[in-house]
């Protein structure tokens, strides 16, 4: 029986013959052009890839790639018809992929690739043993663009894989949570580690919001700018002092750039040990890259340098010069993409040398609390959006009332009537006895 495209070619190679006799110029220009596609489309040789699941006994990368490029693409393909769609009780969104038998096309420098997985039934042999069908993507194309394709397309495929893995294995990645306990181990002490499960984020964190966005576009800033940093010879790191009373959020703002940043914490707290120089020294290199050093009550008990050591121990706190060349000295260079936070309730208490840029690079103020943080609490706790009839003079109490964020969370937690009136009401109260 004949196929077709087989009448089809026949057919063009006749009107080819009487094109040719007839001449172009009884012939509209929209139909040669037509003319033309047509004959493309039948005469230019397509050449077929086929890849394998598995190459050999090992898996075979550009398939394992090449499938997870797809995914990328299957859900701006308008010629895909069908699609498959999964989600476990895990995953945050819906997983897509392709479908055997259907067509996902690719354009990649002006040339377009057709990629279709398929799945072919193996033949049991007598071993009672279940065969598994023969799985394989294959990859058409114009014959013309072989070079292109092995070249050039696939390793390019191959690098997108690379780089949605990376992708993806940041979005798992979980963030640990470093400490060192000096009172209870000692020194010499190494980091202990457990995952970080603070939900803080810059969503919920109860900040004045152009202090929060200016803080997020400082971050964003410093992560993309690793060749800038080395052109101009600074060390990839940034500084950051937050300041202000107990309560006012400090340890809620670092988890929340630790989980907007996926970087690890290491906790540092001076106050009431006995670090030495050497013991920063040594809590600095054992630090890893993209991570965030916590150097808390920064405050607290820097020696300065002349100081005689008493009884001529030889373990003294750690020297203000010290701390420095932590923060900006050679030390300071061993690794990269570093942020050092220091906390303090107390920023009229430090040394004018710790507070300028390269250093403490900016100082983010974590005030009493205002009536914008108020409103990010009221939406946590109380799910209100947008205005209330109460919170005039809510904001008229937070003016003449120094209240932290901890203190308002911690009365929000106390109400539980579906009522959310009553619940401010309870606030209204509560700020009038302060």
């Amino acid at each position: 029986m004949v196929s077709l495209k087989a009448m089809l070619r026949s057919l063009i190679t006749f009107f080819s013959a009487a094109f040719l006799i007839l001449g172009n110029e009884f012939t509209p220009p929209a139909l040669r052009s037509l003319f033309c596609i047509v004959v493309h489309y039948f005469f230019t040789p397509q050449f077929t890839l086929i890849i394998e699941e598995n190459a050999g006994p090992m898996n075979n990368q550009i398939y394992e790639a090449a499938t997870a490029y797809l995914r990328t693409k299957i859900s701006y393909s308008s010629k895909s018809k069908r699609i498959k769609v999964s989600k476990t009780n895990r995953q945050e969104k819906l997983t897509i992929d392709i479908v055997v038998g259907e067509e996902v096309i690719d354009h990649f420098e002006n040339i377009e690739l057709k990629w279709m997985l398929n799945e072919e039934k193996v033949e049991k042999k007598k071993a009672k043993v279940e065969v598994k069908p023969r799985v394989y993507l294959t990859l058409a194309f114009d014959k013309r663009y072989e070079k292109d394709v092995l070249e050039t397309y696939l390793p390019y495929v191959i690098t997108r894989f690379e780089e949605i893995q990376k992708e993806e294995k940041e979005k798992m990645r979980k963030i640990k949570l470093y400490s060192r306990d000096y009172n209870r181990f000692g020194p010499g002490v190494e980091w202990a580690s457990i995952n970080l499960e603070h939900p803080a984020t810059f969503e919920k964190l109860a900040m004045d919001p152009e202090r929060k966005r200016s803080l997020i576009d400082d971050l964003d800033r410093f992560v993309k700018r690793k060749e800038l940093y080395k052109k101009v010879g600074k060390i990839w790191k940034r500084g950051y002092l937050l300041y202000g009373p107990p309560g006012t959020g400090k340890s809620s703002l670092i988890a929340a750039i630790a989980n907007y940043l996926k970087f690890n914490i290491y906790d540092l707290n001076l106050s009431g040990g006995r670090y030495t120089d050497a013991d920063l020294k040594k809590a600095l290199l054992s630090t890893s890259n993209r991570s965030i050093l916590v150097i808390e009550d920064v405050d607290c008990g820097a020696e300065s340098e002349d100081r005689e050591k008493e009884n001529n121990s030889d373990i003294t706190k750690f020297t203000l010069s010290g701390l420095l060349n932590i923060i900006d000295g050679l030390l300071s260079s061993c690794g990269d993409e570093r942020i050092i936070v220091f906390t303090t309730n107390h920023k009229e208490k430090l040394d004018p040398a710790l507070l300028r840029p390269g250093r403490m690079d900016v100082h983010v103020h974590m005030s009493y609390c205002t009536m914008d943080g108020f409103k990010v609490l009221a939406s946590n706790y109380l799910n209100i959006e947008g205005d209330h009839q109460l919170y005039r003079e809510i904001e008229g109490l937070l003016k003449n009332v120094e209240v932290t964020p901890a203190e308002i969370a911690e009365e929000l937690l106390k109400k539980d009537d579906p009522d959310v009136s009553l619940s401010l009401r309870g606030i209204v109260k509560f700020l009038k006895e302060k």
